[in-house]
């Protein structure tokens, strides 16, 4: 898929998100504060950290399609890996905010105050923000595969963690407004249910998006792939040196082989070249290949 194409794809995703996390975002912070709800209220601040990242994506996505200069020679892929880095960021400091004001309203009710039991209009809040944002997940994560985004991927998963936080709220509210007044306390529960759920959701982002950032290597199985694929070239020997990481959303691989040192300069370079453009095409034309030739000892 070409540069352009693929941006436009990115965007429009991202937008389509956007637009529904400013319905929601607006919905829950009125359904939040007129229900009396913590839990909504949290669940409002998650949306609106959706929102925030939406316009992360956009902003670093534009940057990361930009083509190689004279100051970045591997491009500027890795502007999107920090895109993703700064979601699980935005993910972990809301999911701490929403642990620390659940658990002092529990703390409060243990001390015995009264809880004041969330009205309907949250709950049906938290309903319409599952079906949503459940929605908007499928779409994205499958255009993030389509178009091999990890901050797309990012995003797709913060919608996701939304719809499930939502699940939490609604299960926190509907407990505490239809089971009586001695339930109320299962309306900050569920907020803190809810950060604990986005703190895992944040720390798998932020695993990532760390690693990439510190050049991690690619997972194993795509590194015996690779040392297979450069394999099945005649003439070509024991790969070996293999080095990866990734650039963005593409792979960057540079490795040695061994071939017959009696032949041509010519050949070895076409043979060489041959294992590039196996590499590329299994991984795409944007894929940074070094091949180092060897001759083997007799």
């Amino acid at each position: 898929m070409e540069t352009s194409t693929r941006e436009k794809e990115i965007y429009k995703v991202t937008l389509v998100g956007g637009v529904v996390n400013v319905i929601l975002l607006l919905f829950k912070f009125v359904a939040g504060i007129v229900g009396h709800s913590s839990a909504m209220i949290a669940d409002a601040v998650h949306s609106l950290s959706d929102f925030v990242t939406d316009i992360i994506v956009l902003v670093f996505v534009k940057i990361s399609n930009k083509p190689q200069d004279k100051s970045h020679d591997y491009g500027h892929g890795k502007y999107e890996t920090l895109a993703l880095t700064i979601i699980g960021l935005a993910l972990m400091a809301v999911a701490v905010s929403i642990i620390v004001k659940g658990a002092i309203k529990i703390a409060a009710w243990a001390n015995g105050e009264a809880l004041e039991a969330p009205g309907k209009l949250a709950f049906w809040a938290a309903i319409v923000s599952i079906v949503l944002k459940e929605g908007v997940y499928r779409y994205s994560i499958i255009k993030a595969k389509k178009l091999n985004s990890k901050a797309v991927e990012a995003n797709a998963w913060h919608h996701r963690s939304d719809a499930l936080s939502s699940i939490g709220t609604a299960v926190g509210i509907g407990g505490a407004i239809f089971l009586g007044e001695r339930w109320t306390i299962l309306d900050p529960v569920a907020s803190v249910a809810v950060g604990a759920f986005i703190v895992k959701v944040a720390f798998d982002l932020l695993k990532n998006g760390i690693g990439d950032l510190m050049e991690q290597s690619l997972p194993d199985e795509v590194e015996e792939e690779i040392l297979k694929i450069v394999s099945k070239v005649p003439g070509v020997e024991e790969p070996h040196d293999l080095r990866t990481r990734r650039i963005g959303n593409h792979y960057a691989i540079e490795l040695h082989i061994l071939m017959d040192g009696n032949i041509s300069l010519k050949e070895a370079h076409d043979k060489a070249s041959e294992a590039e453009a196996l590499l590329r095409q299994r991984y795409g034309e944007e894929t940074h290949v070094v091949v180092h030739v060897e001759p083997r000892e007799e």
